[in-house]
């Protein structure tokens, strides 16, 4: 078979969406030629300089050699003319490569997203390798260039799979910030307080999370910790089942801090969904971090910390429909637009001005916060497509060719969409696809407003300095 008639039969057939593997062992039964496997709408494949299989989203890996291999000559190729290979459009499909020495990552997708999100993606990928294993592992190829790594792997194709989800509905991903717990301003203190104290004992991370979001977040003195860390961080340990069933002591690369050397994370979950980080670069810190986690246990629970934070988790964040604004500017004033497209987007339900959901992003602080996803956004579906328009005007915006912009208006039969960019903040906002203009952007102008009067409630302030 031709080389390239691997990839145009991945071209020839109608997809289904991007669902993960369903049912046990399935995995394990699916290669190239199966109808299943290209049926699929978004494919990651990490393979080594030699074509080697490391690790491939659906089927399993042994049997796609051939197509690795296939993706590894389509770089050499390219690279043996003297240049660099970024994608190659084929039909519907967009094929996204990213070479990392002797790493070669590849995504091939009909999703519509930019080439840009998919590299990124592609690069969070990397990334989360890189959290396992360090950049080190480059050495094994120069010494031995058929080296195998997929064995130093197994056991993480949960962490691999949670993090390619989270494309489809994280903007931590493509916004580089993080996201904190809304919380009321003395509880955070009090939280911040404690892990400070054992900072300055010798720890040189220590976070409190609840899921995605940050509780409280210190570092020692002259440390930076870069929101893609964080993301990869929390990643790996909520998709690690062992972290949940007992306190853990592992090492953990950070690749934005240091790509080449471990550091060692003491692992403990408070409640369900909170847990508690130490990180050190001492690999024998154990008992240390195991006493630092007592102290900040017992000076929680007298506060009443985690008891604030089940109740953010159950008040939940902040709702569109709750927008400071006279009632003028309420979602049940006449739109003058004729209806077109989706209709039932446009059914009234939502904040002011037919507002569906936004994001807010602030510059300085490296962190968002976004309003709640809820009617009429309450399908995984609209759901994707609502974050994948965000992706899109993301790229757009911020695209160094023709921008940056500061500010742009879309619609389409979807949404209204508008983003707004100041040195300060960025706002991505959804409308209904009937909104108008000027209310929209009155809107947008409260939201801001709003978030800035919260900030204290949703932002996390005077830690020590995060830059990078």
């Amino acid at each position: 078979m031709p080389k390239f008639q691997i990839l145009q039969r991945m071209t020839s057939r109608d997809r289904r969406d991007d669902e993960p593997e369903k049912g046990k062992g399935k995995k394990n039964d699916r290669d190239d030629a199966s109808v299943s496997w290209r049926k699929r709408k978004k494919h990651f494949f990490v393979l080594s300089h030699s074509g080697k299989p490391i690790y491939s989203r659906y089927g399993a890996e042994h049997k796609l050699a051939g197509f690795t291999a296939t993706l590894q000559a389509i770089i050499s190729y390219v690279e043996n003319g003297g240049d660099n290979i970024r994608f190659v459009r084929a039909g519907k499909h967009q094929v996204v490569f990213l070479v990392k020495g002797p790493i070669y990552l590849v995504c091939i997708s009909c999703t519509e997203e930019p080439d840009d999100a998919l590299r990124g993606q592609l690069e969070l990928l990397h990334g989360q390798m890189l959290v396992i294993l360090t950049k080190s592992i480059d050495r094994c190829f120069e010494k031995n260039k058929k080296f195998d790594m997929t064995p130093l792997l197994g056991g993480t194709e949960a962490v691999f799979s949670s993090l390619i989800h989270s494309f489809s509905w994280n903007p931590a991903t493509f916004l580089h910030a993080y996201t904190c717990l809304p919380l009321a301003f003395s509880t955070r203190q009090a939280a911040g307080a404690i892990l400070q104290d054992v900072v300055e004992s010798g720890v040189l991370f220590a976070m409190l999370m609840c899921k995605h979001k940050v509780v409280s977040l210190v570092g020692a003195q002259k440390a930076s910790l870069h929101p893609d860390d964080m993301l990869l961080l929390s990643n790996f340990i909520l998709s690690t089942k062992s972290f949940r069933t007992s306190e853990s002591f592992s090492p953990i690369c950070l690749p934005r801090y240091n790509p080449m050397a471990f550091l060692h994370a003491y692992v403990h979950y408070l409640e369900v969904d909170t847990y508690l980080v130490l990180l050190s670069i001492n690999s024998d810190d154990f008992y240390h971090l195991k006493d630092c986690r007592i102290q900040i246990e017992s000076v929680l629970a007298k506060s009443n910390v985690l008891g604030e934070v089940q109740k953010s988790v159950l008040d939940g964040g902040l709702h569109v429909e709750d927008v400071p604004v006279d009632s003028s500017l309420r979602s049940d004033s006449p739109s003058p637009h004729p209806g077109q497209g989706r209709a039932a987007i446009a059914s009234r339900i939502g904040g002011p001005a037919g507002l569906l959901h936004f994001i807010y992003r602030s510059i300085n602080l490296d962190q968002y916060v976004s309003s709640e996803l809820s009617s009429p956004l309450n399908s995984s579906r609209l759901q994707k497509e609502l974050y994948r328009a965000y992706q899109k005007l993301y790229v757009s915006m911020h695209d160094r060719q023709i921008g940056p912009h500061k500010t742009q208006f879309r619609r389409d039969e979807s949404y209204v969409l508008l983003c707004w960019i100041t040195p300060d903040f960025e706002l991505y906002a959804a409308f209904d696809p009937l909104a108008d203009k000027a209310l929209a952007i009155k809107i947008c102008n409260r939201v801001c407003q709003w978030v800035r009067d919260l900030e204290n409630e949703i932002f996390l302030f005077g830690g020590s300095p995060f830059s990078w």
